[in-house]
């Protein structure tokens, strides 16, 4: 989890920073709407793996989906904590 977190913070430093050529600023210059198309689009990826049966595949592709799932969440100014105290909180439901 802690690859995870650095990686979270790069996400935000290229939010501020906008490196030129960087795949990470495309995306937040493409704005919300197109980051949350990708996030659609490697969820499904990762679907058709998963039924393919693909593990290889399916790797590959929820690796996308989380990396895009991060550039949404930071898009939105929010974390990977917010949705660690959101499972936590339904998990204590229980």
């Amino acid at each position: 989890m802690d690859f995870l977190e650095q990686l979270f913070k790069v996400i935000e430093e290229r939010k501020i920073t906008k490196p030129e050529g960087s795949y990470t600023t495309e995306l937040f210059s493409s704005g919300i709407n197109r980051i949350s198309q990708k996030v659609g689009e490697e969820a499904v990826e990762s679907v058709i793996a998963s039924v393919s049966g693909n593990k290889k595949e399916l790797v590959y592709e929820m690796s996308d989906l989380w990396y895009h799932c991060l550039v949404l969440l930071s898009a939105h100014d929010l974390s990977p904590e917010d949705l660690i105290i959101e499972l936590k909180r339904r998990h204590e439901k229980k």
